[in-house]
């Protein structure tokens, strides 16, 4: 029994060496791809890589104009939910469907120092956050363009009377 036993043992030892055994065709197959990859790279470095010129920075301090009557300016019938009142153009910050998210935005505007406000839509049920608001066209454009840095998205509000 104890032959037996040993003679299985040995036969399993043997086995487990020859079936860990790598086939020639598996370091073949690494060896191809190995290649390929390193012709690859060889073309890559070979092509010629394009130049591109430096971006010129134009300083914060040389501004476009931009005649206001060029202006697009969203013309509707709001009325006022919080704040002093709203003048013929206003320069719009924020919409919001939620009136506590338009608020939010007046706060943080009040805290900055701005005289801002919020109006009502009720045609498509917006409220409009107004930092600014003028009796003319162009002092209206002169502060959206001031305001664009920070809010990229303001535009302008003519309130229909």
């Amino acid at each position: 029994m104890k032959k037996y036993l040993l003679l299985c043992a040995g036969f399993c030892v043997v086995l487990s060496f020859t079936s860990c055994k790598s086939s020639e065709s598996a370091y073949r197959k690494a060896y191809e791809k190995a290649k390929a990859q390193e012709n690859e790279a060889e073309e890559f470095e070979a092509e010629e890589i394009a130049v591109v010129e430096p971006v010129v920075e134009v300083p914060a301090t040389e501004t476009v104009v931009v005649d206001a009557d060029d202006v697009p300016v969203r013309t509707e019938s709001v009325n006022m939910v919080n704040g002093t009142g709203l003048k013929n153009f206003s320069v719009i910050v924020g919409s919001f469907s939620v009136q506590a998210n338009a608020e939010g935005l007046q706060n943080t505007l009040k805290n900055r120092g701005y005289d801002a406000q919020v109006a009502y839509n009720p045609s498509n049920q917006m409220y409009r956050v107004a930092v600014t608001t003028f009796d003319s066209k162009s002092d209206a454009v002169n502060s959206r363009n001031m305001f664009r840095s920070e809010f990229p998205d303001v535009w302008l509000l003519y309130k229909q009377q």
